[in-house]
């Protein structure tokens, strides 16, 4: 999948709870508006969609407040006080967490601004990438000719240039 229509589905799934993408684009980025396919490719190419992915306005209608949400925190290591005055370490182990609650879109954000990779982190949350991966058929090039009875039982390709 490309980063163009990866952003294209983010900003549908988006737009579906609410979001109002014309709006944003020409408010935050100061840019003249003119249609959809020209503004996406204005924030993949000159990697603006950061300003997008990081935006509160597109976050919150992202992941809509108050739908329960499950999440794996992971385990921790700090150092803390204990109640005799000296300092020991605290291990926590991991363990996995569902609630509901209005600001879940602030956890996507700070756990997408800890990952390396920002669109890979929001992937994750597409709810049509299964559906994309099963439906699209295998592409095959134009330039390629396959034989109709292939010799020795394999399949031989012929490429024009």
């Amino acid at each position: 999948m490309t980063r163009f229509q990866l952003l294209q589905l983010l900003i549908g799934q988006a737009r579906g709870n609410g979001f109002e993408f014309r709006r944003w684009y020409t408010g935050n980025l100061g840019l003249p508006w003119q249609n959809t396919r020209h503004a996406i490719e204005m924030l993949s190419a000159e990697k603006r969609y950061y300003v997008l992915l990081f935006s509160h306005e597109f976050a919150s209608l992202f992941w809509k407040g108050g739908e329960l949400m499950t999440f794996q925190v992971p385990s921790q290591t700090f150092m803390r006080r204990m109640a005799d005055g000296s300092i020991g370490t605290v291990k926590r182990k991991a363990y996995t967490r569902r609630n509901t609650r209005e600001d879940a879109w602030l956890y996507h954000l700070r756990e997408m601004a800890a990952s390396e990779e920002p669109l890979r982190y929001m992937r994750r949350f597409l709810r049509v990438e299964d559906e994309l991966e099963d439906d699209a058929p295998e592409p095959q090039p134009e330039d390629t000719i396959k034989e109709e009875t292939p010799r020795v039982g394999l399949s031989v390709r012929r490429h024009t240039l």
